[in-house]
């Protein structure tokens, strides 16, 4: 079911590349306030693509991407979380997710005080003068999520951000990122290649085909939140992994040609 006053309304969006590969093809989505929604597709589907068209990181070659207010009215309000940390090496944890604050000019007082709100928020007090280097893959994501958090932005897009940590950090972060979004009500969209961690994070599971990427199919996962371990083993779980995953083997290998 789509929102009844979405927060961004993509329409007809296609984008073709310039070595004429076409990446999306009619894409149609709306996105709530407060919505959880994954992206989930085979590897080169266009995930990353209409993640990043949403965030404003391109242009659809066609079609539109409408958001509530204008076309700027989330600036100051949507962070992304990229697939690795991407963390200043030679900077602290704080200073790393100072980084967006101090760019727009924000003071130091308020800003050191909202980073380290930011960096507890994702459990890492005390970890503020940690450098990359001395934390874990897990802990250097969760501050690549404290630096997103820090702008306190109303759309957070998230690119497959575990997809490189071992299943029971990944699941620990599953959890956390739950816990913050319940709390928060930011509107999240989450690209993974996991049903399981589609089904377990979301409200709406929107399946992308092979490309050129468009949308084959929707699933609503009605369970109510919060969200436990104990969901992970009850019937209703199994039952949306189930058709989550009929969705994408459908969708998989159907391939139109790509290139002119």
């Amino acid at each position: 079911m789509a929102p009844a006053t979405p927060l961004v309304s993509v329409r007809k969006v296609c984008k073709r590349y310039a070595n004429g590969t076409l990446a999306l093809s009619d894409v149609d989505l709306d996105l709530g306030t407060s919505e959880f929604v994954s992206l989930l597709g085979p590897s080169g589907c266009g995930k990353s693509t209409l993640l990043r068209l949403i965030a404003g990181l391109g242009e659809p070659t066609t079609g539109r991407i409408d958001r509530a207010g204008g076309r700027d009215a989330l600036n100051g309000g949507l962070s992304f979380v990229f697939q690795e940390p991407t963390l200043m090496p030679w900077a602290t944890a704080l200073a790393n997710v100072q980084l967006p604050l101090r760019l727009a000019g924000v003071p130091l007082a308020e800003r050191t005080e909202r980073a380290r709100e930011a960096l507890a928020s994702v459990g890492l007090a005390g970890f503020e003068q940690a450098y990359p280097r001395e934390l874990s893959g897990g802990m250097k994501m969760r501050v690549s999520i404290a630096r997103a958090l820090v702008t306190r932005p109303r759309l957070l897009l998230m690119d497959e951000p575990f997809a490189a940590l071992d299943e029971i950090t990944r699941t620990r972060l599953n959890h956390d990122l739950l816990a913050l979004w319940e709390r928060e009500k930011f509107t999240v969209v989450f690209v993974t290649h996991s049903v399981y961690e589609s089904v377990f994070l979301s409200q709406r599971v929107v399946v992308l085909a092979a490309r050129p990427g468009r949308i084959a199919d929707v699933l609503q996962t009605d369970a109510p939140y919060p969200r436990g371990p104990a969901y992970r083993t009850t019937p209703a779980y199994a039952a949306h992994c189930e058709r989550a995953s009929a969705a994408l083997e459908a969708c998989i290998g159907a391939c139109e040609p790509a290139t002119l």
